[in-house]
């Protein structure tokens, strides 16, 4: 399976399955484009016209040459290797820990409902968030390196128990030989210099959220009186951001109908100062006002391919930025498995509630038809852990023909089945611009390898 794609001046090729990219001239793009359907003589005979035979034969002799070496038009080896997801072993190595289900914002398209997640407020005590630590040392296997995202709600608003949970974790480490990579998600309002320096050292990573300009944000992110947020929180980001060297932090935006120029956020952002850069696009129900609608395609489309021409640009110039989604590892990147079957919700990841039930995620947290056991008795529906290790691209109607398959790794379960009603499908709007910004990535990669040649 082949993708052709123009994107700022080049023309690319990827080669799906073996993961090949090639960025060629206008007569070799075309013979791509003809070549599983049409002999050599025909290729000829609907190009010549365009160029000369000689560059048309060269072209052609060129592509054969990429297929014989298995870097085009390559086959699926993968298909057979996804049968048995069902029977394998799976740990868990990543804890999503609601740590409070309270907010002191009042955020508009907040999916857990001002932090209540469908339910009630609450804060995760010592004892259940020591219990967790516990259950994930318990079913970690062999495996070393395990991960916690301090989560909400609000984190900032039970920081005592935060602190007394890394403490904790930081001993069991020395006890079963494995370390914690501890993360934490804010909206900054509670920031201080205590938070910022005790973060510092134990916080792996850091996630800020703001959705960009003062306006954009303050609409959307405000508190429940209806006061803006903005003002307060963008030096604390500012500070916090130069504090870690510009590394090991993002800050993450939503964009929604209200702002689909929002490439002008994430340069806002840029223009602040910030190096490290996600802004995303909200999922929402078609109902409410600030959803993205399929109409507003083509001008996100533009947006991105903006946001990527311009990144290139300042990259030139030596003041580039980080874009979450722009960001893509062409040569390594995770294992076939991994780009097989996703984020590993339900199975490597769960989310736990202020009260010790696990969940999938965090964005089933509250949907009883989800609820996977608690952080004492373990996993009990088991049945949802063996649905959720058959989630995988194959297992997909929508993504076993796409080309973003293997990046993507079929997308969101839980967008899948607020949209669909299951796991296995995909949620339509989102893939387009997935796949969007997986062109972008790429036509990003190629500029850096001319800038590298032209540094030779």
């Amino acid at each position: 399976m082949v993708h052709q794609y123009r994107n700022n001046g080049y023309n690319i090729v990827l080669d799906v399955n073996s993961g090949a990219i090639h960025v060629v001239d206008d007569v070799t793009y075309d013979v791509i484009e003809l070549f599983e359907d049409n002999s050599a003589k025909e290729i000829i005979e609907k190009l010549v016209d365009r160029y000369p035979q000689t560059e048309i034969e060269e072209a052609i002799q060129e592509v054969n040459e990429l297929k014989d070496n298995e870097e085009l038009f390559t086959e699926d080896t993968y298909k057979e290797r996804i049968i048995d997801f069902k029977k394998r072993q799976t740990v868990v190595k990543a804890l999503c820990l609601h740590i409070a289900h309270d907010c002191n914002l009042a955020c508009r398209y907040c999916f857990a409902e001002e932090g209540e997640y469908h339910g009630r407020r609450a804060l995760m005590s010592y004892e259940t968030g020591k219990q967790a630590l516990d259950f994930l040392i318990a079913n970690s296997g062999s495996r070393r390196n395990l991960e916690v995202d301090f989560f909400g709600g609000e984190p900032l608003m039970n920081w005592d128990v935060v602190k007394q949970l890394v403490a904790y974790g930081r001993e069991q480490e020395k006890l079963h030989d494995k370390h914690f990579r501890f993360t934490l998600t804010t909206n900054g309002v509670l920031l201080n210099d205590e938070i910022m320096e005790f973060a510092n050292k134990e916080m792996d990573n850091v996630v800020l959220s703001i959705d960009g300009r003062k306006e954009v944000h303050d609409r959307m992110r405000p508190f429940r009186k209806g006061a803006g947020s903005y003002d307060l929180i963008v030096p604390k980001f500012q500070k916090f951001a130069e504090s870690r060297h510009q590394d090991k932090y993002y800050v993450r935006g939503t964009y929604t109908h209200f702002n689909t120029d929002f490439s002008k956020d994430v340069l806002h952002l840029a223009d602040l100062g910030f190096k490290q850069i996600s802004v995303e696009p909200v999922v929402a129900q078609p109902t409410d006002e600030y959803a993205l609608k399929e109409s507003d395609l083509p001008v996100l489309f533009d947006e991105y391919d903006r946001l990527a021409a311009e990144m290139v640009k300042r990259n030139k110039a030596g003041n580039g930025f980080n874009f979450f989604h722009f960001m893509i590892d062409l040569e390594g990147g995770p294992c076939v498995y991994k780009r097989l079957s996703g984020c590993g919700s339900g199975t490597e990841y769960l989310a736990v509630t202020p009260w010790g039930d696990l969940y999938p995620c965090h964005q089933f947290v509250g949907n009883e038809d989800f609820l996977m056991g608690n952080v004492w008795d373990g996993i009990k529906a088991t049945d949802i852990q063996d649905e959720f290790k058959c989630c995988n691209v194959y297992a997909k109607e929508k993504c076993r023909n796409c080309f973003a398959r293997f990046y993507c790794s079929g997308g969101c379960a839980a967008n899948s089945y607020n949209f669909h009603g299951t796991i296995t499908d995909a949620y339509d709007l989102g893939c387009e611009l997935q796949k969007k910004r997986i062109e972008c990535a790429i036509m990003i990669k190629a500029a850096e390898a001319d800038m590298a040649d032209d540094a030779q």
